[in-house]
């Protein structure tokens, strides 16, 4: 007997449509309409999925794909609050797990809140950091945490006045400018190097950043300009401009600052990159706990749009140049640019294969330059005073100024901005204040998560994009300075848990070396070492970085190398520990 029971067609949500149209319907709106079609349960149902996907025309398996992918997307009912409290390393090295108790103790029982750890959310200045719902909070000791469940956010740190021995290039309206005001930029200047730009050819252009000696400031230093001759010379149109303010490495928060100091140099620097490589579309990636940043750029934007400096017929020329704000939602891949453009096309934050790469094949299979925040902000100076200024800056080999960011157990952590070339030594005692009062300096972690711990031998090594073969990384430009108190064992535990939890499991390699390294350290900090733990860290090590497929495992071979190698001592010692009493 056939049943007659059909089954039951349930049409889409009228608020999802309606979500879909205010994004006119794109796939690669799929990230976009999810986050904000999340605020109506407060989480994603399956039907909510699958409503965005009807509307966007995805298959519903891309949509769960990418629901399931970042870590903002919640697809179970959680409530209405949410407090996420940092665990990354500046925030363990401050405390941060004791915090981390507190609220949990604090909250564990209120209905209206739920307690999230967060691998870092870039507020490394603000440590202990946290983020309640969207807004950013630190630093959080013990006696405020109570607090955090009613309006205090503590207070961000100040970079207006320069330190004694900086030199400013990026950072030199800071405290002069209203960032949110585009008469207060444009009273110290603000797109005049655009305008500059404008007055020459796109080849003029191209050669004046080439000649200046302009670097990428992501980590790997790539000579900027030769990325933009690869753009301009790509045949297929239309080309992108996509500016990578996805900073979610720990230690990292330079591009937090820039943005929030001076957002119009930003997007200028975007518009002269966009005009030398033939694009008139280009996006912003910024990571989704940066929400008070992406608002701040979001309203330059419309400032500048609006007094005809950027949008169509930029200052009276052909030059057409649109800037989208687009919001990432919590996955630290998505700070590789092909992981990056994976996500803004609508997908999983997972990376291509390379090559080929993003300059021939990027943004929807076209010409596409990826350039850090810090990047595009040295532009518009370059285009004002000219390239061999620029050059004139520093006696390093690597031209111009970088910005640095020193933390840890010195008396004045923080950001400053300086030419290449400095030793950790000077960075400690002539940026920092010194070591201090009852500490001495054991280690640094240079470079950033994925960079290199530093013992004391090495602390007179000029530092460049050269240098890592020295055993120092220069990376990011960021220092963690580590005393006495702190086990390097358990500082290196603390790395791989950030690389555990971000690595996106696309290749085993990763996705089980970063665990079973994590597990080792643990095992070893917590008095339980094994024989052979210290050579499988050292074939881990090896593994990783030949056989992961991309950056990401790649990378943290070289925090693992570099403590191994400085202090064996810690490790054989932490190893034998349970060998020698009987385990």
């Amino acid at each position: 007997m056939k049943s007659t029971n059909k089954p039951s067609y349930k049409p889409p949500n009228p608020d999802i449509l309606q979500l879909a149209e205010r994004h006119a319907n794109q796939p690669e709106a799929l990230l976009d309409v999810l986050k904000e079609a999340q605020s109506i349960d407060g989480y994603l149902k399956s039907k909510t999925i699958a409503d965005v996907a009807t509307a966007l025309k995805v298959p519903a398996s891309q949509a769960n794909s990418v629901a399931s992918f970042y870590s903002m997307l919640a697809l179970k009912p959680r409530p209405k609050n949410i407090l996420r409290v940092c665990n990354g390393p500046v925030c363990w090295l401050c405390g941060g797990e004791k915090v981390r108790r507190a609220t949990d103790e604090l909250l564990h029982e209120n209905p209206d809140w739920t307690v999230e750890n967060s691998s870092c959310l870039g507020l490394c200045d603000r440590a202990p950091a946290a983020l309640v719902n969207d807004e950013q909070a630190g630093p959080v000791t013990l006696d405020r945490v109570s607090d955090l469940a009613d309006s205090w956010r503590g207070r961000s740190t100040d970079y207006s006045q320069p330190r004694q021995g900086e030199l400013r290039v990026m950072m030199s309206k800071a405290g002069l400018i209203d960032p949110d005001s585009l008469e207060s930029a444009l009273a110290y200047d603000a797109y005049c190097g655009l305008r500059q730009a404008l007055a020459m050819s796109p080849q003029d252009v191209l050669v004046e950043v080439e000649t200046s000696g302009l670097t990428g400031r992501g980590g790997a230093g790539f000579p900027v300009g030769r990325k933009w001759r690869f753009v301009a010379q790509a045949s297929q149109t239309p080309k992108y401009i996509i500016c990578n303010a996805d900073e979610s490495e720990p230690l990292i928060f330079k591009d937090r600052v820039l943005i929030d100091t001076n957002p119009h140099q930003i997007l200028e620097g975007m518009a002269i990159a966009g005009y030398a490589c033939g694009a008139s579309e280009a996006f912003v990636y910024i990571r989704g706990e940066y929400e008070y940043q992406a608002q701040r750029l979001e309203r330059a934007v419309h400032q500048a749009e609006a007094a005809g400096l950027l949008g169509d017929q930029v200052q009276d020329s052909d030059f057409c140049f649109h800037i989208h704000v687009h919001r990432g939602a919590g996955a630290y891949i998505c700070g590789e640019e092909t992981a990056l453009i994976e996500s803004l096309e609508g997908k999983r934050g997972e990376p291509r294969i390379r090559p080929p790469y993003p300059p021939s094949y990027g943004y929807h299979g076209l010409p596409t330059l990826v350039n850090n925040v810090e990047s595009y902000a040295a532009v518009p100076a370059i285009l004002c005073n000219g390239a061999q200024w620029y050059r004139s800056l520093s006696n390093a080999t690597t031209p111009g100024t970088k910005m640095y960011m020193l933390l840890g157990h010195v008396n004045q952590p923080g950001l400053f901005e300086a030419p290449f070339g400095l030793t950790l030594r000077q960075v400690i005692d002539d940026f920092g204040g010194g070591m201090r009062s009852g500490s001495m300096f054991q280690f640094a972690l240079t470079g950033g998560a994925a960079g290199t711990i530093v013992p004391p031998a090495l602390l007179d090594v000029p530092i460049d994009y050269t240098s890592g073969v020295k055993g120092v990384s220069l990376g990011a430009g960021v220092f963690l300075i580590c005393d006495q108190t702190v086990p390097p064992v358990a500082f290196l535990r603390e790395l791989l848990k950030f690389f555990t939890y971000e690595s996106c499991g696309k290749c085993t390699p990763c996705r089980v070396g970063t665990h079973r390294a994590h597990a080792i350290l643990t095992r070893l900090v917590a008095g339980q070492g094994m024989p052979g733990d210290v050579a499988e860290l050292y074939a881990l090590a090896e593994n990783l970085q030949i056989a992961s497929f991309c950056g990401l495992g790649q990378s943290v071979p070289t925090p693992m190398r570099s403590a191994l190698t400085h202090f064996a001592q810690d490790f054989a010692a932490a190893e034998a520990r349970q060998t020698t009493s009987g385990g």
